[in-house]
């Protein structure tokens, strides 16, 4: 199996992008239908629809198989090179791995609850949620290639930079639909 090894590891990381692809989408795809209600008929309801199918789409047929298809490959590299366990990078790694699964139910308990035209999230703080997969991606990528070089006072202090730089660029695209609805 170890001669296998890398075709895994490639089919893990594929997995892994698509995973992300659609925990990106998922909750821009939230802001739409939580800006959709807001509308009237008869676009409120076509709009509606249309959004609730195409997330039941995207989360049933990418991203939840995705998650689950990117943990069975991971699975079978920790069972091929279990040594790896014994790294203080693979802990931090998977204590982000817990968190990310962390998210991926919430965005499944806030589309369960979307389904339902159950809204408890305005659009603003649906495109702050959204950010927390990109503030994951990036703490999992320079975590599995920089690993033990990392000295984790930067990391940390990287990591805070890019959430105020997030959260700022939310504000300034608040800011500018603001004045230009249209934007």
């Amino acid at each position: 199996m170890q001669e296998y090894y890398n075709y895994i590891k490639a089919l893990h990381l594929i997995f892994v992008i698509t995973w992300f692809a659609g925990l990106f989408y998922i909750p821009r795809l939230f802001v739409y239908q939580i800006e959709a209600s807001q509308k009237t008929s008869p676009e409120k309801e076509i709009l509606s629809n249309q959004l609730k199918l195409m997330t039941k789409r995207l989360w049933f047929i990418i991203t939840w198989p995705s998650a689950i298809l990117t943990t069975i490959f991971a699975t079978l590299l920790l069972i091929l090179r279990p040594g790896i366990l014994h790294d203080s990078w693979m802990h931090i790694k998977l204590g982000f791995v817990f968190l990310l699964f962390l998210y991926h139910l919430k965005c499944h308990h806030m589309y369960k609850q979307l389904q339902q035209d159950i809204i408890k999230w305005s659009s603003n703080q649906m495109r702050i949620w959204n950010e927390g997969s990109t503030i994951i991606l990036f703490s999992v990528i320079f975590l599995v290639i920089v690993r033990d070089a990392v000295n984790w006072v930067y990391g940390v202090i990287g990591i805070m930079i890019l959430s105020i730089l997030l959260m700022l660029g939310i504000k300034l695209y608040k800011r500018i639909r603001d004045k230009n609805p249209n934007a």
